[in-house]
């Protein structure tokens, strides 16, 4: 009666809030998110949530099925892993590089994770990479490379993590900070301050301010995150970051954000794979551990289409 699609729907309903968002998490229409639950609120004869509430607010009965949904599925999937390692599937290496300053966040708890379930695959991130690591990939340097700039190499697969918006940060005193967005004449007399990256590799560069013909007044770069929060908020400067980079810092009101442009500027993260790689067991595990780890920690982000 009870399937695990079932359980696997409604932790994402309660983790998203919404039923948009929880049939993005799982891959459905709206449509086909609500016929499931419907179904099987008739299933069982009783209601699991209340309907046109954000967030949702689930039943004595639906909070039944998530404590099940907590129980249950981790144990399929470390059967899922254990199976895998019978078949003589653990073996490996793990090389990766990333082209993220702030995915740190989400990866190094993947990795943990990763590693406590695959200890015979070694997981690494080489120190001091002097060459471009999607190349580097293509020639079996490495084995992973987090990045949202793909290029067409032959035999690298792209897959999808998530999607996230890039948001401009301000000081809480900014003449910009009251703006719902921003467009690019806006960062005219401003100075951007990234990460020490190529122009090429940044959304806000490509996708908003290029296509506009416009150049902020200065550029300026910093390694971390956490110092150019501090720059923007002694109003030294402007950033872009992923949504999700800024939620911390916005939670505290230590700066302001703004969307670019009405619609704003939406990425996709990926996780570059060689083809003949995916096959692996522990490949796949890795990229569905990133994908649900991601989802756990981090606000704002959207499921890749």
């Amino acid at each position: 009666m009870i399937e695990f699609r079932h359980l696997r729907t409604l932790l994402a309903l309660r983790d998203t809030g919404s039923l948009v968002e929880a049939a993005e998490r799982v891959h459905l229409t709206q449509s086909a998110l609500s016929h499931q639950l419907k179904d099987l609120e008739e299933r069982l004869d009783c209601p699991l949530f209340l309907r046109k509430t954000r967030p949702v607010q689930f039943t004595r009965a639906g909070q039944r099925l998530l404590g099940l949904a907590e129980q249950v599925l981790p144990q399929i999937r470390n059967a899922e892993r254990d199976i895998a390692r019978m078949a003589g599937g653990e073996q490996g290496r793990l090389h990766m590089a990333i082209e993220c300053h702030s995915c740190f966040q989400w990866l190094m708890p993947t990795i943990d994770h990763f590693r406590d379930h695959w200890p015979e695959v070694e997981v690494d991130i080489p120190a001091g990479q002097h060459f471009d690591p999607l190349p580097a990939l293509a020639r079996e340097q490495l084995d992973l490379v987090i990045t949202a700039d793909p290029q067409p190499l032959p035999r690298i697969h792209y897959e999808p993590l998530f999607r996230y918006e890039s948001l401009l940060a301000v000081a809480r005193q900014h003449p910009l900070a009251d703006k719902r967005h921003v467009v690019p004449e806006d960062l005219i007399d401003q100075i951007l301050i990234t990460y020490p990256v190529e122009h090429s590799k940044l959304d806000v560069f490509t996708r908003f301010l290029e296509p506009a013909g416009i150049h902020p007044r200065e550029t300026r770069t910093a390694e971390l995150t956490m110092m150019m929060m501090q720059l923007v908020a002694s109003e030294r400067g402007v950033c872009a970051l992923p949504n999700w980079a800024l939620t911390e810092y916005l939670e505290k009101d230590y700066v302001r954000a703004c969307s670019l442009g009405r619609d704003g500027v939406w990425g996709t993260l990926y996780a570059a794979v060689r083809v003949d790689q995916m096959s692996q067991v522990w490949m796949s595990d890795f990229l569905r551990t990133a994908r649900e780890t991601s989802f756990s920690v981090l606000n704002g982000i959207r499921p890749a289409g």
